[in-house]
């Protein structure tokens, strides 16, 4: 008896201080922004599509210099793993570069906001970083445009790339920018096999 009245004596004294220690209630406007947050954050099915894409992949590249001479062709690997709880890719590409070893590191995701997909990139041939935006069809083709810092004339110099999958396994990317005269050219094309 003691005993039990001891307990509920605590108990009583405790009450007011958890409540002090609760959450204040939101207001409306205060829940409409708690929750526009967590619809921003949700993974969804753009994420569930770049999961599927998860896996190691073997590379073929060729790219262009000049766009009037025959394109160099090189090999590679390409890891993929999504991050962040499903929300965000990742991609690690090992691989030479015009005779050299070639270390790159992406991310792409999808953003629940503005309804658009962004990518980034910078690799072992820059310390720089290359910032894109884009968007997808309903096949998985994409197309993003991107600019990143030109190291001969400091300037920002702007470029286009394609994905589309011509198998389940394989996905070709391919990426254009201005040539020596202005006009766009072909600059790179990757070929992924999934291993």
């Amino acid at each position: 008896m003691i005993r039990t009245l001891a307990v509920a004596l605590a108990l009583g004294a405790a009450l007011p201080v958890l409540a002090q220690d609760a959450p204040p209630e939101m207001s409306p406007e205060e829940a409409a922004m708690m929750q526009a947050y967590q619809q921003a954050g949700t993974p969804g099915p753009q994420h569930a599509e770049m999961a599927k894409t998860a896996g190691t992949y073997d590379l073929a590249i060729k790219s262009w210099m000049d766009p009037n001479a025959p394109p160099t062709s090189e090999t590679g690997t390409a890891t993929r793993s999504m991050i962040l709880g499903d929300r965000v890719m990742t991609e690690k590409v090992e691989a030479t570069m015009h005779g050299q070893p070639f270390t790159g590191h992406g991310m792409t995701g999808y953003d629940n906001v503005t309804g658009k997909y962004w990518s980034t990139w910078n690799d072992s041939m820059s310390t720089g970083l290359m910032v894109s935006e884009g968007t997808c069809d309903d096949a998985g083709a994409c197309t993003f445009t991107g600019s990143w810092n030109d190291p001969v004339s400091k300037q920002e110099v702007s470029a286009r790339m394609t994905t589309k999958w011509t198998s389940p396994t394989v996905e070709v990317f391919e990426m254009y920018g201005p040539g020596p005269d202005g006009k766009e050219y072909k600059m790179m094309e990757m070929t992924y096999t999934r291993r």
